[in-house]
């Protein structure tokens, strides 16, 4: 038996006037997505405990049958982890995101989170100016893919609170921005990078073609290493992990799977999804498992985009699941696949909420009546209403999925 799980990122909405009060997910074309969901079961899982901010980390920690209670220590070193970092026992790691900032000596505003999704040649320019010119034994910057980058901190720092970027689009974040101004060596980092990033030719030219600067550093998610039980001791199992982004990278670095680097994956919707079906197709010739995440729902949620989140559902349908699906039909191979979402990024707000999931689980040698419903969070939530139609966490989700339960 191989076993599957199908991510898009931030899938998840709510209903919304301009769809006649659909969601996007149940207004888009998916008949593959909706095939399985009729064919195999339907039901709800909490990706986020309750506490725990509604982060890609925390949720897809969840998604691959790890307890974030147990094993969540941030954001930042998974992503670390995945950029080949070794971290030592007195350093921490932050995200830093290349952002756009309006901002004067007394007021910031989050203009956009990404710097107009800058590409990753663009932004490794801007950060290995601020490491030349701002780097110290202190901070260590390392660039990573487009917007998403790491600074590493040796020693103690002080405790500021720090906020996703995502969570505040084109609102006044000065109170958290005056948090790093309290003391003198955060200051100087940040007015040094503000100064080296405003000067860059980088920027400079993206200014004149009318995109977004990278004319600042946003700080967050900080932690040290974690440290967790691999998937083959956690459940037996091996497997391989398909992403863009360094997160998901991370993740599957430290749950011991083989993490699979497409050409072209951007974590975009113009992304190379027919290299990510591929690779997951050929990644189960000779293992059990392959977790497929696809980050452009979320990514277009956080825009506030509702065409492009469109696209992105209707490709993952398309491009990802329908590929893999009908080439593992093809093989008359025995398999049990989840398609799901980590969380919701409802168009709305632009921003994560801690909702529990729908989840589609099929199985290719089950005959029973499967759920007769598409997929979709209004059908999950009614089937999740039912006894036993929400699992509390991923741990039992996971389980589930490769029958242990």
């Amino acid at each position: 038996m191989k076993y599957l799980i199908l991510v898009g990122d931030g899938m998840g909405d709510l209903p919304m006037p301009e769809l006649n009060n659909l969601t996007p997910l149940a207004s888009a074309s998916t008949p593959m997505l909706d095939e399985l969901c009729r064919k195999g079961e339907l039901f709800l899982t909490r990706t986020v405990p309750k506490g725990y901010p509604p982060g890609s980390d925390v949720a897809n920690l969840s998604l691959l049958g790890y307890r974030p209670d147990k094993y969540y220590t941030g954001r930042a070193p998974l992503e670390a982890s995945a950029m080949g970092i070794t971290l030592q026992d007195d350093e921490t790691a932050f995200r830093c995101n290349l952002v756009t900032l309006n901002q004067t000596e007394s007021s910031c505003e989050m203009i956009d989170y990404s710097a107009g999704h800058i590409s990753t040649q663009e932004a490794k320019e801007l950060i290995e100016s601020v490491q030349e010119h701002c780097g110290t034994e202190q901070f260590r910057f390392h660039a990573g893919i487009n917007y998403r980058h790491i600074l590493v901190v040796k020693g103690a720092y002080p405790d500021m609170q720090p906020v996703p970027p995502h969570d505040y689009i084109g609102k006044d974040v000065t109170s958290p921005w005056l948090r790093y101004m309290e003391n003198d060596a955060w200051k100087q980092l940040l007015h040094c990078s503000s100064k080296i990033l405003a000067d860059h030719p980088v920027n400079k030219k993206r200014i004149s073609e009318g995109k977004n600067p990278g004319n600042g550093i946003w700080l967050w998610g900080e932690g040290k290493l974690p440290t967790m039980p691999t998937l083959q001791e956690q459940y037996g199992i091996t497997g391989g992990l398909i992403s863009a982004v360094d997160l998901l990278k991370g993740l599957g670095v430290n749950a011991g799977l083989e993490v699979i680097n497409i050409p072209g994956a951007t974590g975009y919707i113009d992304t190379n999804y027919k290299g990510k079906a591929d690779a997951a197709l050929k990644c189960l010739e000779d293992k059990d498992f392959v977790f497929v995440h696809v980050e452009a729902p979320d990514e277009a949620g956080h825009q506030g985009s509702l065409p492009d989140k469109l696209q992105a559902i209707e490709d993952f349908d398309s491009k990802i699941t329908a590929p893999i699906i009908q080439g593992l039909w093809a093989r008359n191979e025995d398999f049990r696949v989840i398609a799901t979402m980590d969380h919701y990024t409802p168009l709305s707000l632009r921003t994560h909420i801690d909702t529990p999931v729908p989840v589609l689980l099929y199985d290719s040698s089950e005959t029973k009546q499967g759920s007769g419903v598409s997929f979709s969070e209004v059908n999950g939530n009614e089937l999740g209403a039912k006894p036993n139609g929400t699992l509390p966490d991923g741990e039992s989700m996971m389980k589930k999925l490769l029958q242990r339960a």
